[in-house]
């Protein structure tokens, strides 16, 4: 992988928006060829989860509102997030024997809220030895393998879709881990591991759609028996769509920060100054089932100011450690644009509040987050900040995974204090480099991984 260390440097910098690139690069969406936002298994039968199993899926990337539009179409609201609500990631889950559930490789299906078993025995072994003989894999009686199908996201997003794959996964672990802490459970992302062997276990071709992180969940279970041969899976599913658009510049990334052995994902893991396994903090006092239920994707925000202290709780979510492999604590740091925060001035700001200058900055707040109004109404942007060149040389290009995850839970961590204080948030999108620009000097360079907006919702 060291060969292609600057292979992800290169896509971040090619999938920048810029004033020139959006008014240059004019997206018709084919709506003929919307993708289907589930992956349905036409052969299996579903079975109901265990309600604790159940939770966990339905909390972090289950259907929780269903809408009928005028036209007929059913569409489902998920528990977290997603650019475009295109609903690209999957589920996966690898168990140990249960009383309620044999041991297994199931899939849940968000459309009916059900497991499917894919193989027939315990393949926790298999994930352990992918993912370089990591502890918590093989103590967890469950763990979970998110995957994006590429297609779904980049049918509007093109290129930049690779981005989203770690951004709208990062929201989803930001609700799997505050469900987990509730029930005390301890869990580890894990983004070490061998890609091709995890892509067979699932049955995925690792380029249209691929694993991005392993979720251990839990420490109570007996370690696997070593794994056994895997028999390839070729299991019958609903066409995403008409036709499927491919996107070289995504494959290449993904492959360009792929691991080829178990070996190489332990080497690479081997010394990082990142998190450990454990109990994922705390984000916040109101009820987490009542929280995720609630939490919705603001359209539009008043423009009356919000309190320092729920700014301040939500930067605390946001800077709460990510149990794992390859966390650290300064991965990503928030700047901000504060346009009415009570007890705050105006003004652009850097990590821990510093003030980096004064003044009112909702039209070049509205700007910078690609010329959307919303980003102006807002009462704060916050936006997560990376030092990319110095992860990359520090992780390689496997890095880049880690940086927008890390971004996309810092963003969904945000969100769901935003609900929990009362508030309205949003992800949004942005200009890079104009960002960058914003905050200089004290950004010192560093790449934008993910923009949460907060702000009350209109009166």
């Amino acid at each position: 992988m060291q060969a292609h260390v600057n292979d992800l440097r290169r896509y971040h910098e090619a999938t920048k928006h810029s004033y020139a690139s959006v008014r240059s690069s004019l997206n018709y969406l084919d709506w003929a060829n919307k993708p289907l936002a589930f992956k349905v298994f036409t052969g299996l039968d579903g079975i109901p989860p265990p309600d604790d199993i159940g939770r966990l899926c339905l909390l972090s990337n289950g259907v929780l509102r269903w809408r009928r539009y005028p036209g007929g179409e059913l569409y489902g609201f998920r528990a977290a997030p997603c650019t475009g609500a295109l609903y690209h990631v999957e589920l996966y889950l690898a168990t140990a024997q249960r009383p309620d559930l044999p041991a297994g490789l199931y899939h849940y299906g968000a459309h009916d809220h059900a497991l499917r078993r894919l193989r027939g025995h315990d393949v926790r072994g298999a994930l352990a030895e992918a993912a370089g003989g990591f502890g918590a894999i093989a103590h967890a009686p469950v763990v979970f393998i998110l995957t994006s199908t590429f297609w779904r996201n980049s049918w509007k997003y093109r290129a930049r879709a690779y981005r989203h794959a770690y951004w709208d996964a990062g929201t989803i672990l930001a609700n799997l881990l505050v469900v987990a802490a509730t029930v005390r459970l301890t869990t580890a992302v894990v983004m070490g591991f061998a890609d091709g062997e995890v892509s067979r276990l699932l049955g995925v071709d690792g380029e249209r759609e691929a694993a991005v992180a392993l979720v251990a969940v839990g420490d109570s279970a007996l370690p696997p028996l070593p794994p056994s041969s895997l028999p390839p899976l070729d299991l019958p599913t609903m066409p995403l769509s008409l036709r499927q658009v491919r996107y070289p510049e995504i494959e290449e990334a993904h492959r360009a920060s792929s691991f080829a052995s178990g070996a190489a994902a332990a080497a690479w893991s081997h010394g990082i100054d990142g998190a450990h396994p454990g109990l994922a903090g705390a984000l916040f006092m109101s009820p987490v089932d009542e929280v995720i239920r609630a939490r919705r994707s603001t359209r539009k925000f008043g423009r009356g100011s919000i309190g320092r202290k729920q700014l301040e709780a939500m930067l605390a979510a946001a800077e709460q450690p990510v149990p794992g492999d390859s966390f650290s604590t300064r991965l990503v740091q928030p700047f901000l644009v504060v346009n009415a925060v009570a007890d705050l001035e105006p003004g652009a700001y850097g990590p821990g509040l510093r003030l980096i200058r004064a003044g009112d900055y909702r039209r070049e707040a509205g700007a910078l987050a690609l010329d959307q109004p919303i980003g102006g109404d807002a009462a704060a942007n916050i936006y997560f900040l990376s030092d990319l060149d110095s992860e990359l040389a520090r992780l390689g290009d496997r890095g880049y995974r880690v940086a927008q995850m890390a971004g996309g839970i810092a963003g969904g961590r945000v969100e769901l204090t935003a609900v929990a204080e009362g508030l309205g948030a949003t992800g949004l999108t942005f200009f890079d480099d104009d960002v960058t620009g914003f905050f200089e000097p004290a950004s010192g360079g560093r790449q934008v991984m993910y923009l949460a907006a907060v702000g009350r919702p209109p009166a």
